[in-house]
């Protein structure tokens, strides 16, 4: 049997150095973006997919991409606590890895999966809800349909999404991210077509099929669908007959009751945390839609360009929350502190990078939206109103530019926290940070009647404490002592604080 744990350094190595430059040093620049890459092109998969079908949405009308977006949005609320609790088991798998107790990984991965499963009848009360929801929110009309719509179908993918997310981590929490890329990018690929066939109609003459077009609904379908075979092809892989063997993934199938609930215990938190902090930016864009058709629509094309940058160091708070569970699992917190640092590093040159395209080029983003320009947007019958959502669009990217290196700070630093278990701080932080958001939204749009702009300020702000509040976190250090496994390897007295 290999070697469970690839980072215990062999006898017959113990005594030489290890290299001290950034790149080969442990925790350093190759190690890090080994795991990293493949998770940002992972996320990137998914934003790129999303990106595409509001594009295409957009084609078809504005009306369809605002409420793709908003129900969207609405969805992922619903979904974000067991999304939460299944996406704890990567930190679960790594911690394991790191501790070199491979036999651990399949249970845990497997309660994971039974977690996904209590928690789908939940999600699937959605579609009696979605229109008393909609109704609430008081959109316009043409807008409240499609959302309605668009939601409904959704909710058909919540199994297919949450057993994908649990199986993932499997991989991801072992450092095998290329695994995780590979499925993840296939399955956005399919959707694409998917979402191609589906919204606007074809001809299959190879299949004698004739596809209608179905607009919003079909953008909805094609997602349902590529869930639901990307969750298969996760559950074929990881029964295969070597990982059988070596991490039990088929004995391992059995209910535990232990296991199951830490990974509540731990996975909940997680999974409260997200709640709070995406039913907080949903209370935001839902206001926001209150304030006319055109701030509705810029806000929605300014979110989804600004994914293109959120999406990519999501990738790397993954590849922190991993890298601190493994190294942490070895009992070198020293070693969990610098691939931190590495990350974010790496975190904040590309967030200065897409910040600047983001206020010097903001056409580059525009284009998939508006074609040639901002009088040329397809399938929107007034073109005045075009041009004012492509100028109050292009005025929101600065917004983003503004807050991005603070998005990247926040993210980075909650996930190396995460990824040690501090779970009660990220909901203690997430409670407050959320009621401030929702309740200073609400001021700006019902009471100050700040505007578009007013309501832009609160999200930015939001973000910058945020962001302060986990990095002092991190620097206070307490994270270092904490575990989510059960039972803890010895401390090392000689593994001290890595340098940054």
């Amino acid at each position: 049997m290999p070697d469970a744990n690839p980072y215990r350094t062999p006898d017959s190595l113990a005594s030489a150095a290890p290299p001290t430059d950034w790149w080969s040093r442990p925790a350093g620049g190759r190690e890090v973006l080994a795991v990293a890459v493949p998770l940002v092109v992972s996320s990137l998969s998914w934003t790129v997919m999303t990106f595409v079908d509001r594009m295409m949405l957009f084609r078809d009308s504005t009306d369809s991409m605002t409420a793709a977006f908003q129900a969207g949005t609405l969805w992922f609320t619903v979904l974000c606590f067991p999304l939460g609790v299944c996406t704890y088991a990567s930190t679960f798998v790594s911690q394991y890895h790191g501790a070199g107790q491979p036999r651990q990984i399949g249970p845990v991965t497997w309660q994971a999966v039974w977690l996904a499963l209590a928690f789908t009848p939940l999600g699937l009360l959605g579609i009696p809800l979605a229109e008393p929801l909609f109704a609430f929110l008081d959109h316009p009309p043409g807008v409240q349909a499609r959302e309605v719509e668009y939601f409904r179908v959704l909710c058909w993918g919540i199994p297919g999404m949450l057993i994908s997310v649990a199986l993932s981590g499997f991989y991801s929490g072992r450092g095998r991210t290329g695994v995780v890329m590979v499925v993840d990018a296939l399955f956005a690929l399919l959707n694409v077509v998917l979402d191609y066939l589906w919204i606007f109609g074809a001809a299959v003459p190879w299949l004698g099929l004739s596809i209608p077009a179905g607009g919003v609904e079909g953008a909805a379908w094609a997602t349902v669908v590529s869930l639901s075979i990307k969750a298969v092809a996760y559950a074929w892989l990881v029964l295969r007959p070597t990982h059988r063997r070596e991490f039990a993934s088929l004995s391992g199938m059995t209910f535990s009751p232990t296991l199951f609930r830490r990974m509540l215990r731990f996975g909940g938190s997680n999974g409260l945390q997200m709640v709070l902090e995406v039913t907080g930016f949903f209370v935001f864009i839902a206001l926001v839609g209150r304030l006319g058709a055109v701030e509705s629509a810029a806000t929605s094309i300014a979110f989804n360009i600004s994914s293109l940058a959120f999406m990519p160091v999501w990738g790397l708070s993954l590849a922190t929350s991993i890298l601190v569970g493994q190294h942490l699992g070895e009992d070198r917190d020293d070693l969990a502190g610098r691939a931190t640092w590495t990350t974010y590093g790496l975190g904040l040159l590309y967030m200065c990078v897409i910040s600047l395209l983001y206020l010097f080029a903001p056409q580059l983003f525009l284009v998939g939206f508006f074609g040639g320009g901002e009088s040329s947007a397809a399938g929107s019958a007034d073109a005045a109103r075009s041009a004012e959502v492509y100028a109050l669009a292009v005025v929101l990217l600065r917004f983003v530019a503004a807050y991005n290196l603070l998005d990247a700070s926040l993210m980075i630093f909650a996930g190396a926290i995460k990824g040690a278990g501090d779970m009660r701080f990220v909901l203690a932080v997430s409670l407050v940070m959320a009621v401030l958001l929702g309740g200073a939204s609400w001021l700006a749009v019902e009471r100050l009647e700040l505007g578009v702009f007013g309501c832009w300020t609160v999200v930015s702000l939001w973000i910058a404490i945020s962001a302060v509040l986990f990095f002092l976190r991190f620097l206070q250090g307490k994270w270092r002592a904490m575990r989510v496994i059960e039972t803890p390897p010895p401390a090392n007295p000689a593994a001290g604080p890595a340098p940054a």
